[in-house]
């Protein structure tokens, strides 16, 4: 990757100009049987299209704080990479009432309608469906993000130096994500064409890091599995298999 990078879009930018066709992100939910897989084209159309939704319609810039209330899920990633986009910080599991826009999976509704500003809901269904009822005083992502922009740019410059991401009860600049992100890879001993298989939740850096931000860093793909602890070890190695799977990290505790 690039190594004048210094925020999280900044990497994605270099690995759609490096290999847009490769896949980056290949999520399962062993819940519901769900797969999708999405090229780095693909992430960031959808990166592109959040960030526009997040920037124009819901009045976000530099400065501003995100709630993220989302399990690790590949609309996620998008979102942390749409934040990184617009100079939004992501506040992962951060206090809805102090935040300037809210986003909220199915199962943390009740919690973010403390939030005072925007309120967004992802209903987290196959494909990116809709909800069957949209979530009283929120807006659904997925009613709100099809005709938006399939290009972004921000109207400020992003400043690398500036918080991008708390979690954990940490803050980091974007540049910290990147430095964080480029030595976990290494620790990890990623590389290009490496594929990483994370079973850990998005609610720790260890999780983001190796769900999403160091196979990012390293020019790798993720397999992001939600509820991995319910597949077997023999799924497992079906999975590992079938994947191309080179590293792992997130075992299920059981068989």
């Amino acid at each position: 990757m690039n190594t004048t990078d210094r925020t999280p879009a900044d990497l994605l930018r270099s690995a759609l100009a490096t290999d847009p066709g490769r896949p980056l992100v290949t999520f399962y939910d062993d819940a519901t049987g769900e797969r999708v897989e999405l090229s780095v084209a693909t992430f960031a159309n959808w990166v592109a299209k959040t960030a526009n939704l997040l920037q124009g319609d819901l009045s976000a810039g530099p400065g501003d704080r995100l709630a993220l209330h989302l399990p690790a899920h590949w609309q996620t990633a998008v979102w942390l990479l749409a934040c990184s986009s617009v100079g939004v910080e992501a506040d992962v599991l951060g206090a809805p009432d102090s935040a300037d826009v809210v986003v909220s999976g199915p199962d943390s509704l009740d919690a973010a309608r403390a939030g005072r500003g925007e309120r967004i809901a992802l209903a987290l269904r196959p494909l990116g469906g809709r909800f069957p009822q949209p979530p009283e005083g929120f807006a659904d992502y997925a009613v709100e993000v099809p005709s938006q922009g399939d290009r972004f740019a921000p109207f400020a410059p992003v400043d690398p130096d500036e918080t991008a991401l708390s979690v954990g009860g940490t803050a980091l600049t974007a540049a910290e994500v990147v430095d964080r992100a480029r030595a976990d890879a290494a620790a990890l001993g990623l590389g290009p064409g490496s594929r990483l298989l994370s079973g850990l939740s998005y609610d720790t850096w260890e999780g983001l890091s190796s769900g999403l931000y160091a196979p990012l860093a390293a020019g790798a793909s993720v397999v992001l599995c939600r509820n991995l602890g319910q597949l077997s070890a023999e799924g497992l190695a079906k999975r590992v298999e079938s994947e191309r799977v080179t590293h792992t990290v997130g075992r299920p505790t059981r068989a």
